[in-house]
């Protein structure tokens, strides 16, 4: 097994004996990690695990207990009061939350994320506004009104999901990264590597990487209980959290074997599923007596499905153009004033079915720009077919500005009013890039190009074109509202932070 040195850390850590064998493939060995990591082997992930939990009950007690205050410290009545009978909420709200699984769910998962648990704390935050509304004066005295009952509903919502998102930011920080073994192809671990740096609700590192296809004797010895029990080993030897696999292998058996090994010493294990990159990860798990079966979901969007997503972004781009308004308004008179040219720029694109039209945006460069991209090319930033650069001479003061705050994306509420756009959906590349989507990536084009969508939370210069167009056509086999309303709040605090820009 190779070593690499990373840091000072590193070269302060007790030398480890390294297994010989199959095990001598495994690259990239991390630093031994601080803090609750010393305590090595099952017991770290057990006390990691643990701290989220620990974590999301406190937070899910503040945030019952700051609805209550509220709730009654802005009541028009004075004789409403908490009663001490309201205090048996606070278990009631625990147990409830660890019947759905709300407690479990970081154990399993590498990104933790809370926006995903929306629909069941919604589902917690109604069953508790109905509890105090109906039960009269037993959790508070002075029943609460319909008004009251709304406001609890509507604030112990907000507030279960603030305070999770605080609470699994701050165990972010506190608990030490997650140590990763990959088990599977360097393709793949170069994709896990990069996904797991540089991204929110992440913290966890790739400590060793097994790639079985330089294994000569691979093809004859398979995982048998020697080759198990050299990776079980250096699981221990690296005190490996987590185990990623790759699956090469058809055989069942085999990754049965596998993973059972490694969850006998305490290691959690994620698979990174092949079909999932064809089908997505919306399916409908079917039992057919016994036998576990996957139901995949039809590509296209049903008619019922494209009239409620049509009526969604018509409803979000009505009310977006009256709010901002002014804010256009204002910001036409900026681009004149700072330079000559129109205020609206328009640039051909690439629409559902292939169809082309034209996207709005405010105006951020010099009027031969398009002239002066040539010039330029060797600066280019993108990848695979995509033309950025970080700063681009050709954008003006005011350009500048806007693409920094992404209000050069506010006339795009017309094309979707139009139709020719979503609020959310693939990204729509210009007819240079979308030449090069081939084969069936092209299937993205089923849906309406969107304003946003996962491309924009990534970082479009940042993702290169084969990788973009495989995340949008996931989207696309994937869809539903719930999904849209995710990646537009999602797509907020990437704009604010001026990331993925």
């Amino acid at each position: 097994m190779s070593v690499e040195t990373r840091s000072a850390t590193e070269k302060a850590a007790p030398r480890l004996a390294a297994p010989r064998g199959l095990l001598a493939l495994a690259v990239r060995r991390g630093a031994l990690a601080s803090g609750i990591a010393e305590v090595r082997g099952p017991a770290a992930c057990m006390r990691r695990d643990a701290l989220f939990r620990r974590m999301l009950l406190v937070a899910d007690v503040v945030a019952l207990v700051g609805a209550f205050a509220l709730t009654v410290a802005l009541s028009r009545r004075p004789a409403v009061q908490l009663t001490w009978a309201g205090l048996a909420g606070v278990p009631i709200l625990a147990v409830c939350a660890k019947l759905t699984g709300l407690y479990d769910r970081d154990e399993t998962l590498l990104r933790k994320t809370t926006l995903d648990e929306a629909p069941k704390l919604l589902q917690l935050a109604t069953l508790f506004a109905l509890l105090a509304w109906l039960t009269g004066d037993l959790l508070v005295r002075g029943p609460l009104d319909r008004h009251e009952a709304l406001f609890l509903w509507l604030t112990l919502a907000g507030l279960l999901l603030l305070a999770r998102a605080s609470a699994r930011a701050l165990a972010l920080r506190v608990a030490p990264a997650e140590r990763c073994l990959f088990i599977g192809d360097e393709v793949s671990a170069a994709t896990i590597r990069s996904k797991l740096s540089g991204h929110g609700g992440v913290r966890a590192q790739v400590v060793a990487h097994l790639d079985l296809d330089k294994a000569s004797s691979w093809s004859t010895d398979s995982f048998s209980e020697a080759r198990l029990t050299e990776i079980r080993d250096l699981a221990q030897t690296l005190d490996v959290h987590r185990a990623i696999i790759a699956p090469r292998s058809a055989d069942a058996g085999e990754m049965l074997n596998l993973v059972r090994t490694l969850k006998a010493i305490g290691v959690r294990v994620s698979v990174l599923p092949r079909l999932l990159e064809v089908v997505g990860s919306s399916v409908e798990f079917d039992d057919l007596h016994g036998v576990t079966l996957m139901g995949v979901r039809r590509f296209e969007l049903t008619r019922s499905s494209a009239a409620l997503k049509r009526a969604f972004d018509l409803a979000g781009a009505s009310l977006g153009l009256v709010a901002a308004s002014p804010l256009i308004a204002a910001t036409a008179v900026a681009i004149k004033l700072d330079s000559r040219g129109a205020v609206f720029f328009r640039q051909a694109r690439v629409g559902r079915h292939g169809q082309h039209f034209h996207i709005f945006k405010f105006r951020t460069m010099v009027r031969d720009a398009e002239a002066l991209k040539d010039s330029l090319r060797d600066r280019n930033e993108a990848q695979e077919g995509l033309f950025k650069i970080a700063e681009d001479p050709r954008v003006t003061r005011v350009g500048r500005f806007l693409r920094r705050s992404a209000l050069d994306e506010l006339p795009q509420l017309l094309n979707i009013i139009r139709g020719e756009m979503s609020l959310v959906g693939p990204r729509p590349l210009v007819v240079d890039e979308d030449v090069r989507v081939e084969g069936w990536h092209r299937r993205r084009l089923e849906l309406t190009p969107g304003m946003t969508g996962h491309w924009q939370i990534l970082g479009p210069a940042r993702v290169p074109l084969r990788e973009m167009v495989a995340i949008d056509y996931l989207y696309v086999a994937n869809w539903s509202l719930w999904t849209d309303m995710k990646i537009l709040l999602r797509t907020v605090p990437y704009v604010m932070g001026r990331r993925g820009l």
